[in-house]
């Protein structure tokens, strides 16, 4: 039987306009084609579906609505936990949702929080400091070259080739401008060299999930209820130089329709098998639900090891272009399959 379906999401022709604003501020939110694929690949999976804005409305428009399920992409206007803001709200109504919950979605928008977090649980992470101030002093175990990024922003936002800075003069030029512009605090980690992929992940560990890895890692409830999508890896080579074999705003943005990649990544099944563990550790440890894109860079000075940059629990789901739909495709899930799988994922862990 059919459910009635409300997709949520911010789109970018709806998103609030202020003084000062950078021009890439809004490039997390949602296209029209996004929303229109999603409403169509639920309703071919027998469902009814309404698209709904995610801002101060909402709660009127549910409680008239009176949907079964909402489908929630909502990446949020204003804060620093705003992805967690529609699922506070879904919560208090007591309506249930797809994708992780207000904690997963506070946490993992702070890259530095969830890069703690994972350092707690053992798992490879590149070193890092945060930085307040242009000024401050750098830690002695970072060294040359390093990676400077704002610490709660997707879609690579501020990530361009000036980014790798390799001594204090360009490390100082980074953080002055990237504070400048985005008013937050800037993630400088140590710069990995080698290749970047993702994995994307649906379904749901068998709960109760106490966010930790078992003691016996090789335990079945580390993968356990997880389908692991086939890794893509970004083709850096068939970029222009001016990117720096970096993962930029601009391949994510200007350049999107014309995306580079391979998928399946040219990888052996031993590393495929090493990233699908690691997915599933920090799904597990940051408490992600039904669906998750984490994202590696393969350090090419030690042997292709793995390092996890960050985990992404709301993957973009444009239509032919984002990472988790060319995944699925390359394992032969068409798009109106993804989106259900994602949606039946939430119905049997809420009930519905």
């Amino acid at each position: 039987m059919g459910l009635h379906v409300a997709v949520l999401a911010n789109l970018k022709k709806n998103a609030p306009r202020y003084e000062g604003m950078s021009a890439d501020a809004w490039d997390d939110l949602d296209s029209e084609a996004t929303i229109d694929a999603i409403v169509a690949a639920l309703e071919a999976g027998g469902h009814r579906a309404t698209f709904l804005e995610g801002n101060l409305a909402l709660v009127d428009d549910l409680r008239k609505l009176r949907p079964d399920i909402c489908f929630n992409i909502c990446e949020g206007h204003w804060g620093d936990s705003r992805e967690s803001h529609v699922p506070a709200l879904l919560e208090m109504l007591r309506m249930p949702y797809t994708g992780s919950g207000v904690l997963n979605l506070a946490l993992t928008l702070d890259k530095p929080m969830t890069k703690r977090v994972l350092a707690f649980h053992d798992l490879p992470t590149p070193a890092f400091q945060v930085f307040e101030r242009a000024d401050e002093p750098l830690d002695d175990d970072l060294v040359f070259p390093l990676f400077a990024k704002p610490s709660r922003e997707g879609t690579g936002m501020g990530v361009s080739r000036q980014s790798i800075v390799h001594d204090e003069r360009e490390l100082r030029s980074q953080l002055a401008e990237q504070l400048a512009r985005y008013r937050q605090p800037i993630l400088v980690e140590r710069f990995i060299r080698g290749r970047e992929v993702t994995v994307g992940v649906v379904g749901n560990l068998a709960p109760p999930v106490a966010r930790r890895m078992p003691e016996d890692e090789g335990a079945r409830r580390v993968l356990g209820g997880l389908h692991f999508l086939p890794p893509l890896e970004v083709d850096f080579e068939a970029y222009p130089e001016s990117e720096g074999g970096v993962y930029t705003n601009r391949m994510k943005t200007e350049w999107a329709h014309d995306f580079r990649y391979r998928c399946p990544a040219p990888l052996d099944g031993e590393l495929v098998e090493q990233l699908n563990l690691l997915t599933a550790a920090v799904f597990r440890v940051t408490g992600c639900r039904d669906v998750a894109r984490v994202d590696f860079r393969l350090d090419a000075d030690d042997g292709d090891r793995p390092y996890i940059l960050e985990v992404n629990p709301l993957p973009g789901l444009y239509p032919g272009l984002s990472d988790l739909v060319l995944e699925a495709e390359a394992e032969g899930m068409s798009y109106t399959a993804l989106i259900n799988a994602i949606l039946d994922a939430a119905r049997v862990r809420c009930g519905v």
